[in-house]
């Protein structure tokens, strides 16, 4: 019997210290090699970091929300010997050495705008368990490892029905609505409701900011802190662009996905930033310089389970409508179900938001610093308007734009934007090439 000690590992791209999201083990549990011990966020990326041996958990450093240095002690594991002709496990790791590349599960993130992607929790396995299936391990998101683990839920108990066996967002829910079924009365009264009382009515809950809602909550403070923005919004008449695309979903094969109103206005938007470059660029802050760019790197900003991401869809003034489609379903998806790659979740030049049919008349989104502009879509709606003297019923929808005012002019700013109304309202301008 000895004692293993291993230290946080150096995650990579000068990582000097990691935040603890989440233990999956606690003293006293049994893990196997590989299995995933603790979640842990640096300030690019969350990382499972999977238990070097096997053993028993006799300590773990840091509660979550704690910053630990790389190299500190993180976990002790009380190790043995289970046989003749078994290696003798190492007593002590005195170094911060990386374990290898296939033993370390880096979910993709990025710092800006708080796209750093939560691993799941999923609990520690009951020590009996871990001895008999020391490698078995469920198919799923992290996203959906954490909401199970929160719920109590044994994901070997859910059935999974994605590809072999993969447990799905809708598989956890099923699963959660029956048990959440309440067992039916073979006889007696009915029950009789009590009134709660009046102290667990005015209960509280408190819920520390860790992980991602931390960095999301750092990166929004430091943006409206830093950045004068400059909102401004426009109504557009959107009735012809309706039309066009009703047209083209009607010529769409069966089970084909619908378009949607963003890729016309991403479209419209790679159009008009041709004219207006200082839309399209970055504020390095350190070297003092606006990095402008020819390259449209669109940024789709989407609200997942874990919080707002910001997928990227890059070099999209290359794409084709329809290509530009497909790509921002892609990278949406992709944020939702944490596949986004790194490279996928950075790097965008400007940013796209949208509420859907939850956008209201109008909002003022937050730049995603170090971009120095944004475009928020509202709902679109029908209404009366006036069109050559005679009130028709039109749809319309407004745009709610923000932009960093010490570098976009106003003036700048409201003529992009009403270059941008005239490309939607027109929609044929879209794909006139001059």
């Amino acid at each position: 019997m000895s004692r293993y000690v291993f230290k946080l590992p150096d995650l990579g791209e000068g990582t000097v210290e990691a935040e603890i999201v989440g233990w999956r083990v606690k003293p006293g549990d049994t893990v196997a090699e590989d299995d995933v011990v603790v979640e842990v966020m640096t300030e690019k990326a969350a990382v499972e970091v999977p238990a070097p041996v096997s053993g028993r958990v006799v300590s773990t450093t840091g509660a979550p929300g704690d910053m630990v240095p790389v190299g500190a002690e993180l976990i002790v594991l009380e190790t043995e010997v289970t046989g003749a002709g078994m290696a003798a496990p190492v007593e002590v790791a005195n170094t911060a050495a990386a374990p290898a590349p296939a033993a370390v599960a880096a979910r993709s993130a990025a710092a800006t705008s708080g796209r750093a992607v939560p691993a799941g929790a999923n609990g520690g396995a009951a020590p009996a368990m871990a001895a008999a299936t020391p490698n078995t391990r469920v198919a799923t998101s992290p996203a959906i490892r954490r909401r199970a683990h929160e719920a109590g839920i044994d994901l070997r108990q859910v059935a999974g029905s994605g590809p072999n066996g993969r447990i799905v967002s809708k598989d956890l829910e099923a699963h959660v609505a029956r048990r959440a079924q309440p067992t039916p009365l073979r006889s007696g009264p009915k029950p009789v409701a009590v009134p709660r009382p009046a102290a667990a009515m005015a209960a509280t809950e408190e819920i520390k900011v860790i992980g991602l809602r931390r960095v999301i909550a750092q990166r929004m403070s430091e943006a409206k802190r830093t950045i004068p923005h400059f909102a401004y919004v426009e109504e557009l008449d959107i009735t012809e662009l309706e039309a066009l695309r009703r047209h083209l979903n009607a010529r769409l094969p069966d089970g084909a996905a619908a378009l949607t109103y963003l890729p016309f206005l991403a479209l419209g938007l790679i159009r008009v930033l041709r004219d207006f470059p200082q839309c399209n660029a970055h504020y390095d802050a350190e070297r003092g310089v606006i990095v402008r760019y020819s390259a449209v790197h669109l940024g789709i900003a989407t609200q997942t389970a874990d919080g707002l991401k910001v997928p990227v869809v890059h070099d999209a003034q290359a794409l084709t409508l329809w290509e530009l489609a497909a790509a921002m379903r892609r990278a949406s998806e992709a944020a939702r179900t944490n596949k986004a790659k790194r490279e996928e979740l950075s790097g965008s030049t400007i940013t796209i938001t949208s509420l859907g049919k939850l956008g209201g008349i109008a909002s003022t989104p937050i730049i995603n610093a170090p971009e120095v502009a944004i475009i928020g879509v509202n709902r679109a709606i029908e209404r009366p308007l006036v069109i050559d003297g005679a009130v028709a019923v039109r749809l319309t929808m407004n745009l709610s734009s923000s932009f960093d005012h010490r570098f976009v002019d106003g003036y700048d700013a409201a003529s992009m934007i009403q270059a941008l109304r005239e490309c939607l309202e027109h929609p044929a301008t879209i794909f006139i090439s001059d």
